[in-house]
């Protein structure tokens, strides 16, 4: 029997996670690819959550809605405060 006073972890294999950076250029690529200003999408998409901002072209919609929108801005703030 379990003991409910301990959390349980859960493990997964890391390399065979896509990183929030790789889903997000796919999404910014297919975006692009279909005509949209994909920084608009995206910022769309993240505001609202309404996966609609995002296309269906090469499975962009699917990839993004794996991620969490927190995960996403995570991603973001990092990024540019590397780069300030």
């Amino acid at each position: 029997m379990k003991n409910l006073n301990e959390t349980m972890q859960f493990q997964f294999n890391l390399s065979e996670q896509i990183s929030t950076r790789e889903t997000l250029l796919e999404v910014y690529v297919a975006l692009k690819d279909k005509g949209y200003n994909p920084i608009n999408q995206i910022v769309g998409y993240i505001m609202s959550g309404d996966p609609t901002y995002i296309t269906s072209y090469n499975g962009a919609r699917t990839k993004i809605r794996r991620l969490e929108r927190d995960e996403i801005l995570e991603e973001l703030v990092a990024f540019y405060i590397k780069e300030v």
